[in-house]
This record gives C-alpha cells, sequence and structure tokens, in this order.
C-alpha cells in the first residue's frame, strides 16, 4: 500500500513540476512602479505592486510560537523589525493534511505527499507563521478609511493559510463595482498547534490558541489599519467552513466582548457553510485521548510534565505526533480531533449556550450553506450500509452523551428512499454505496444547514432586532456525487473561477454589507454599481425568508425544509455535542 501511494505521489509532484513550462508567456506587462511601503508602529513594510492592487504579505502581529512559546497564547509582537519584506509568499502554519500511520489508500497519499520536501517548500511551511496579509487598490492611502474585510480561512480546524487565499481578485472587483475595500487575511494555528485538548492544556490556560490568533489579528488590525488607507471601525469578519465557525466563534469570545482599548473590533460578520458547534470541554474523555495519543506518539508519556516535553520536542516529532490522529478526510469525517472547545475562560461555555443566553456580539450578519454540505464528508464511510450501522457510527464516532434511542429518532427523520437524500434533488442517481445519501443528508444538516437554522433562531430570539441575512446555494447543482457541495461556494464567490450571476451577485450583496450593513443597499463608494436586480429578504424567526443562488438567477426559498430533523435537533442539542 505504501508504494502504491508513493506512486499516485510522484504522479501528482511530476504534474505540479511540469505545470509551470506549460504555461504561456504572459501577455501583460505590468509597468514598473516603487514598491508601496507603508509605516506602522513595529516599522516599515514593503508591498507589491499589481495591476490595481497592492499586497502587503506576511506581516508579523505576535512573536514566533516556537521554543516555549508553542502550544501557548500567541504574544503581542511590540518591538520594531525595521524594514519588513512583504513581497513574497507568506508562510503556512504547520498543516494536518492527513493522518500519520493510517491504513487508508487516499489517506496514505495525501500523507507521502504533503510530506515531501517539495510539498513543505512551495507551501512555505513554517512553525513561525503568525502574520496577516493586507491588499489594497492602488492609490489607496493613509485616511482614506475605506471599510475593511476580514478573512479567516477554513480547514476543518486542521489546515489552511492565508496564501490559497488571494483577495486581490476580490479587491479588483470592488473597485469595479464601486465599492473599493481593503481585504486582511490572518494566519493562525491550526490542527495540534492551535487547538490541542486535554487537562493539561486547560490547566496551562493554552486551550484555543487559533482563535486567540484570530483575535490578536483582528487586534493588529484596530491599531494599524488606518495607516494602509482602512477603517478600524467599519470592519466586517468573514470566513468558510471552520473560518465561519470561528467568525461566530469571536462573537461569543469572552461572553461577546469584541473591544480593545474601548472599540469594537468588528460591527459585521459574514458566514459561510458553518455556525454554531456544540462542543465537550477542553478536558473531555475525547479531548483527554487526543492528548493522550499526542503525548505516547511524541515519545513523551513518560515525562514528569509531558505539555513541557511537547514544547521541547523537535519540530517534525511533534508534527508527526500531532498528526496522528484521526484527521477530516477519514472515516470519523467532521468528528473532529482538534476543534474549539469551551476553556471556561477564552470561550467560556459551549457556543449554543452562549448563543442562547445572548452572551455574543449581536452584530448585522449574513449566514448561509452549499445544498449539499454533506456529500464531501460521506465518501469515506462505504460500511454504514443499514440504519443500525448508521445508529451505531454516529453514536461511536461522533456523539458519546447521546442514547441509542436518541440516535435512532433522529435518524427515523431522514427517509432512506434514495429521492430524499443529498445530493438533493437528483432522484435515484448518485448512490456511491447504500446509505451515502442519507448519511450525506444527516451530516451536512448537523454540522451546516439545519444548525444553522437553531443559531438563527436563537440569535434572533435574544437580539431581534439585530438584522440577518440567510442563504442556500444551488449553483453547482448536476454535479457528479457531489452536487453542491461544501466549499464549492470558494470556487465561486471567492476565486470566481465562474464569473456566472452566483459568483458577480453575492460579490455585489457582500460589498454593499461591507459599506452599509445591508447587502441591499448600494449607496455609499465611488458609485451605485453594486445595486443587485434581486433583492435579498431579511430573515426574520416569522417568515424565514432565504434566497436561493443558482447559477444563472436568484431565487427564494422557506427555510423550513427537512422540519422534522429541525424540530429533533433543536430539542436535542445537548445530546449532540462532540
Amino acid at each position: 500500500m505504501k508504494g502504491i501511494a508513493a506512486i499516485i505521489a510522484a504522479g501528482l509532484l511530476g504534474r505540479a513540476a511540469a505545470a509551470p513550462s506549460e504555461l504561456p508567456p504572459p501577455s501583460l506587462v505590468v509597468e514598473k512602479r516603487a514598491l508601496p511601503t507603508v509605516t506602522i508602529a513595529t516599522g516599515n513594510v514593503i508591498g507589491i505592486s499589481r495591476l490595481q492592487t497592492e499586497a502587503f504579505n506576511g506581516i508579523p502581529y505576535a512573536l514566533p510560537p516556537v521554543g516555549n512559546l508553542r502550544l501557548r497564547p500567541p504574544v503581542r509582537l511590540n518591538s520594531s523589525f525595521g524594514t519588513f519584506d512583504g513581497t513574497g509568499i507568506a508562510p503556512a502554519c504547520p498543516q494536518f493534511l492527513a493522518q500519520t500511520e493510517s491504513s487508508d489508500l487516499l489517506t496514505q497519499v495525501l500523507d507521502t505527499v504533503t510530506s515531501l520536501p517539495f510539498f513543505q517548500t512551495v507551501l512555505n511551511v513554517k512553525e513561525d507563521c503568525l502574520g496577516i496579509n493586507v491588499i489594497r487598490p492602488i492609490g489607496t492611502k493613509a485616511g482614506d478609511k475605506l471599510p475593511v474585510l476580514f478573512w479567516i480561512f477554513g480547514g476543518g480546524f486542521e489546515l489552511g493559510w492565508t496564501s490559497m487565499y488571494d483577495g486581490g481578485p476580490l479587491v479588483t472587483n470592488a473597485i469595479a463595482m464601486g465599492k473599493p475595500y481593503v481585504f486582511v487575511a490572518v494566519n493562525y494555528r491550526t490542527g495540534g498547534f492551535g487547538f490541542m485538548p486535554g487537562k493539561e492544556i486547560l490547566k496551562d490556560g493554552s486551550s484555543n490558541l487559533g482563535l486567540l490568533d484570530q483575535r490578536m489579528g483582528l487586534e493588529w488590525v484596530s491599531d494599524n489599519i488606518a495607516a494602509f488607507g482602512g477603517d478600524p471601525d467599519k470592519v466586517t469578519i468573514w470566513g468558510e467552513s471552520a473560518g465561519a465557525i470561528s467568525v461566530l466563534d469571536q462573537m461569543v469570545l469572552y461572553n461577546g466582548d469584541n473591544t480593545y482599548k474601548g472599540k469594537k473590533l468588528f460591527r459585521a460578520g459574514i458566514m459561510n457553510s458553518g455556525s454554531i458547534v456544540p462542543a465537550a470541554p477542553v478536558d473531555c474523555p475525547k479531548g483527554q485521548a487526543v492528548y493522550d495519543n499526542v503525548v505516547k506518539k511524541a515519545g513523551c508519556s513518560a515525562a514528569a510534565d509531558t505539555l513541557a516535553c511537547l514544547r521541547k520536542a523537535p519540530y517534525d516529532t511533534f508534527l508527526a505526533a500531532a498528526n496522528s490522529v484521526p484527521g477530516i478526510l477519514s472515516y470519523t469525517s467532521v468528528a473532529l480531533s482538534y476543534l474549539p472547545r469551551p476553556d471556561g475562560k477564552v470561550l467560556t461555555k459551549s457556543a449554543d449556550l452562549l448563543i442562547k443566553s445572548g452572551q455574543y456580539a449581536a452584530v448585522p450578519m449574513i449566514i448561509g450553506d452549499q445544498e449539499d454540505e454533506g456529500t464531501l464528508f460521506s465518501l469515506f464511510q462505504t460500511n454504514i450500509t443499514t440504519t443500525a450501522k448508521l445508529v451505531s457510527y454516529l453514536g461511536d464516532v461522533f456523539f458519546h452523551s447521546a442514547t441509542k434511542s436518541q440516535l435512532q429518532s433522529l435518524v427515523g427523520t431522514y427517509d432512506a428512499f434514495l429521492t430524499e437524500g443529498s445530493p438533493f434533488g437528483t432522484g435515484l442517481l448518485n448512490e456511491v454505496y447504500p446509505g451515502f445519501k442519507r448519511l450525506a443528508a444527516i451530516l451536512g444538516d448537523l454540522v451546516f444547514t439545519l444548525t444553522r437554522r437553531v443559531f438563527l433562531t436563537d440569535a434572533l430570539t435574544a437580539n431581534p432586532s439585530v438584522p440577518a441575512w440567510s442563504y442556500i446555494s444551488s449553483y453547482d447543482f448536476g454535479t457528479p456525487i457531489l452536487g453542491t457541495f461544501h466549499g464549492s461556494d470558494l470556487l465561486q464567490v471567492f476565486y470566481g473561477l465562474l464569473p456566472n450571476y452566483a459568483s458577480k451577485s453575492i460579490q455585489s450583496f457582500y460589498a454593499n454589507f461591507l459599506y452599509n450593513l445591508d447587502p441591499n443597499d448600494a449607496s455609499g463608494g465611488t458609485s451605485a454599481k453594486t445595486k443587485v436586480a434581486d433583492i435579498w429578504p431579511q430573515y426574520t424567526i416569522k417568515d424565514k425568508k432565504l434566497i436561493q443562488f443558482f447559477n444563472n438567477r436568484a431565487g427564494s426559498l422557506k427555510d423550513d425544509f427537512r422540519s422534522d430533523s429541525y424540530s429533533w435537533i433543536n430539542g436535542n442539542v445537548a445530546a449532540l455535542y462532540i
């Protein structure tokens, strides 16, 4: 199996290495300009000029989280770095792309590819990785006070890095729409480096480090973005998947206190495919099992202080140990090994409880989902072919506190007939293995789609005067097996690879929201070009209206589908803690 994985990996790397020579020569020549430079409290930052934007990459906002600072909260960088070269590719934090020592072929391939020096070099992976990317329209200067879009990448809290997400095309499109803004992306620690659980971590005060990295990035924006032409009072936080969950977590951190130096760190939020994740505490049995496994794999079991041993371990040793637990692209799927967990201080309770009690920063928000969120995460469970096996799988892997009777009741709200499963609306097609479409519907609803409805109901009950808009995306209907799958909005909305109605309209709605806290209000900016033909109805508990995005139009939909499943989930959240 290892040999097969190596062969496939070599093939993938061969293609990657050959790609640059196959590209045609560039047809556009950028006029040579003096490199843009911005002065902030910690030094001078040199950026790079593009056709319509300027980029400043990897600006450090914290001390390197290495050595004794590994597995500790970020420490703000206050000393001067002199002149910082922000023209290159920002480094990626250590990645958990695949579980080490797995017997699964696909996981072996991923582990083989991503462990090779070539791949690590391409990603520029470093433990010293806490930096900020800033992209602004060319000609922007201090004092221009453009709105700020603060991006938090996704990746299951296991992987992701800022360089994956070049906000340049977004800013370019915003300029064309008459709504220029400053794009900011924050690198934060993922996997075992950023979300290690366990009683030792809890006692040390070193939990939820990735969330603390994000928060320090927001504080950096508050202190420095004005020098880049941004307005620190007009920050919207935006994330996808784990990034969207992080947006909600930033809303509930410190019981909803999002102030810094007496000012709000953000005034609005956008959540693409993610909201509440009911989670057991940092020192819960599952979390402790993860910590103990990492300690064992790192050779620290006999140490008097296992956490100190992990901090002293060589980088490669700790990385392999941290990645020895089940990953997201595996049989355990979205029953994540690493995720934000309540610690009593930073994340005082599970996010669902904080929202329900109104202990969160109530800001205008946009939140929505892809129609088929669960398909991507249901490809690895080919043995889950009966209702009994499905109930056992959910209990053994996901919800340890749920009773068998509860899970039978939940599963019973989902019809086993093929026409009812996900990808939705595809009749008898796309059943990869017996039970695939049913499992895909359940996982998509539990982690994303119906928990979104639970969140909106609780948030609007606590703060009915704070506006919200919600959506469902169906623009990739017909994609075999996956449908409009989790993450496909990145292709449409972020990267704009398909510049169709969905891509253009969503970017326009978002630009309006940045400026006016209302996706339908096209006023302000350099022009009102961002007016969209469709109206996005505001979401209320009474009406529950969604906008539905197709590739060539928008429609409307009432958020009452799969009502029996929703009612069960809403009434049994306490049984769904992972």
